[in-house]
């Protein structure tokens, strides 16, 4: 006992200069205590602090170690890395502001495909005068139109666009107001809208170009206007591919 009180004091109080002339630098992650070794010279040939040595391996101030005894070298501390000063920047240059690129023009709505006329179809007359407002394929209230729209002044003729027997001869509630259906035969139909006064009956024949109506205002309309459809086996054909030309 009173050896190994001998020995941890002698490892305490072996001067440094002693140990630092026998000793190098140790190399090795542990190290085993010998004699003659002071914890001082051993934090020494390590290159580390006595206080990280005693906190890497449990030993508190006065770092008292005996003969035999195996330390633990501490961790190497990463030494901070100077960060350059930041320089002044440059005050930024004003960009222009960039120019608005131009709105894109509406595209217009693509016209239904016009199907060829066929060669039996009723040679056709033109239901009544006046300019053409709206063509078959174009947009009335957001729908389609199946015919084409005429402005004619109040009380001119409307007449049948061929011969045949009227079918339909009343109100059309929802859209067309004072409405005729007329059947040319062979799945052939002409219809005549936004009428004024009515001057054929259901059940009626007529003739070509023989009066039906006069020119009105009557249904979504906001002025005389006349709508005409043809269509076969309800199917609406382009009535301008059937009517004759106009000079």
């Amino acid at each position: 006992m009173k050896r190994f009180a001998a020995a941890l004091l002698f490892l305490a109080a072996t001067p440094l200069a002693a140990q630092q002339s026998a000793r190098g630098p140790i190399v090795a992650w542990s190290y085993t205590v010998e004699p003659g070794d002071t914890f001082a010279a051993i934090a020494q040939r390590w290159g580390v602090d006595m206080a990280d040595l005693g906190a890497a391996n449990g030993i508190p101030s006065p770092y008292v170690i005996r003969i035999g005894q195996v330390l633990r070298r501490p961790a190497t501390k990463v030494e901070p890395l100077a960060h350059p000063a930041p320089q002044p920047s440059a005050p930024p240059v004003a960009k222009p502001a960039p120019r608005p690129a131009p709105l894109p023009r509406p595209v217009p709505p693509p016209r239904p495909p016009l199907a060829p006329r066929e060669t039996d179809a009723p040679r056709m007359q033109w239901p009544t005068e006046g300019a053409i407002v709206s063509r078959f394929g174009d947009r009335v209230s957001g729908i389609p139109s199946n015919g084409i729209d005429l402005a004619a002044l109040y009380g001119t003729k409307v007449r049948a666009a061929a011969a045949g027997t009227v079918i339909y001869a009343g109100k059309e509630p929802e859209r067309f107001g004072q409405l005729i259906l007329i059947d040319h035969g062979g799945g052939f139909v002409t219809a005549y809208a936004y009428l004024g006064t009515m001057t054929v009956k259901e059940g009626q024949t007529v003739t070509a170009r023989e009066r039906i109506a006069l020119v009105g205002k009557s249904g979504e309309v906001k002025r005389p206007t006349v709508h005409f459809e043809l269509r076969r086996n309800n199917v609406p054909r382009n009535p301008e591919l059937y009517l004759p030309a106009r000079l």
